[in-house]
């Protein structure tokens, strides 16, 4: 079995990930590499599939590719400005899943907050106003929290779901004899 990370990442924080993922992956049969519009698309039977979040997706070229794998296993990792938020977690996960075709088994996602660009807080700054102050405040308040992630719960995070992955798939090997 091979296992491939594939991972996009603007600011860092998606590739700290992509390296967490890839040393927890058992065995040797394993590469990793940032996506850079590869269509190649048999270079694992596993793929671990990294993202950034604009929006609530992944860009169009990751999207391109997940639809164009064909007969894989695919996991999806990413990072995100919003912290602590489970459901828009989970959204994110629904609008990038619906490119995986059908003949593949999807095995999951792990998505967690990840530090965004100064420019974004400097944006937030100057849309504040007495109107919307509390809810800009808030914002103001996720991105320096967002300053520190991923962090190293973070980067546990994705080791877990590795195994968790893997752990699935040898319930399925068994169970298939």
């Amino acid at each position: 079995m091979r296992t491939q990370v594939l991972y996009k990442s603007r600011t860092g924080n998606t590739e700290k990930l992509a390296k967490a993922i890839f040393e927890a992956i058992p065995g040797k049969n394993k590469d990793i590499a940032p996506f850079q519009g590869q269509t190649d698309y048999d270079m694992g039977d596993i793929y671990f599939i990294g993202f950034w979040t604009d929006r609530g997706s992944a860009s169009m070229d990751v999207l391109d590719y997940l639809g164009s794998l064909q007969g894989k296993r695919i996991a999806l990792f990413g990072t995100c400005g919003m912290g602590q938020s489970p459901d828009y977690y989970k959204k994110i996960e629904d609008n990038i899943r619906v490119f995986i075709e059908d003949d593949n088994e999807y095995m999951g996602a792990y998505i967690c907050q990840g530090k965004m660009p100064m420019t974004v807080r400097e944006k937030y700054e100057h849309m504040k106003n007495s109107s919307n102050k509390k809810q800009v405040e808030a914002m103001i308040q996720n991105f320096d929290m967002a300053m520190l992630h991923p962090d190293e719960q973070d980067l546990q995070g994705a080791r877990k779901f590795v195994k968790e992955v893997f752990e699935k798939i040898e319930k399925e090997e068994q169970e298939n004899g």
